[in-house]
């Protein structure tokens, strides 16, 4: 049976997976000296059965493992329950980074890293992924859409939307702001909480959102390009007020 840590802020649960020791015994010493619960596996089935022993509240997940790669694990995980997933890519290919960020990985991190880095990169997505207090204004409703920031829980048309830490945040945003252009740069520092960053992670996370709230992706209505400057939510347009 599942179990999850009674008190994930005083100690979230971490699973680092990554087939070299090294590199997991240090990130693993630096997240346990930051006060996590950490859990290691070398491999992907190894992870697997770890997580379903104790379902973490984050994965550090190395993309090159052996055998079943970083992709299918955070495939098979992200089947079993949504959870947090930071990406490790051995190289500084583009398409790693982009096919992490395509299966659902939140963030991703290019070795060689430095350690304190990573540990700042846990602690941003473990803060986005904790339930909000309710803003004033309560849900968030435009063009179908609707967004219960306390719940973390999306809609469209009153089917429940299967959202990412970081689609749900950005999606919360856009809502929070229609009719408003924002540069990738902005939406980078808003809603990632970064200054600074690849900014192909908004481009992909922008995309995969599209796919779930629009009715054609391919020519998006919602979510439109800005060319030149980046993105702006247009519900009005999206519900026939041209």
């Amino acid at each position: 049976m599942e179990q999850r840590p009674p008190n994930a802020e005083a100690g979230a649960r971490v699973l680092v997976v990554d087939d070299d020791p090294t590199v997991a015994e240090i990130v693993t010493g630096y997240l346990d000296r930051a006060g996590y619960v950490v859990d290691r596996a070398g491999d992907g089935p190894d992870a697997l059965a770890r997580a379903a022993a104790h379902w973490p509240d984050l994965v550090v997940l190395d993309l090159m493992l052996p055998g079943m790669d970083g992709l299918e694990v955070c495939r098979r995980m992200r089947g079993r329950g949504p959870v947090p997933v930071i990406m490790l890519t051995a190289r500084g290919d583009e398409d790693d980074r982009i096919l992490g960020l395509e299966v659902g990985a939140d963030d991703y991190v290019t070795k060689p890293f430095s350690p304190r880095e990573l540990v700042l990169r846990v602690e941003s997505v473990l803060r986005r992924a904790r339930p909000a207090p309710a803003p004033a204004s309560g849900l968030l409703r435009a063009a179908g859409l609707s967004v219960d920031p306390a719940a973390r829980r999306a809609a469209k048309n009153g089917a429940e939307l299967a959202l990412t830490i970081r689609e749900f945040d950005l999606l919360s945003f856009f809502l929070r702001h229609p009719g408003r252009a924002f540069a990738r740069e902005e939406l980078m520092r808003e809603v990632w909480g970064w200054d600074f960053g690849d900014l192909s992670t908004v481009t992909v996370h922008v995309r995969r959102l599209r796919g779930k709230v629009e009715d054609d992706p391919a020519r998006p209505r919602l979510i439109r390009t800005v060319w030149g400057v980046g993105y702006r939510f247009e519900p009005a347009v999206a519900s026939g007020e041209e």
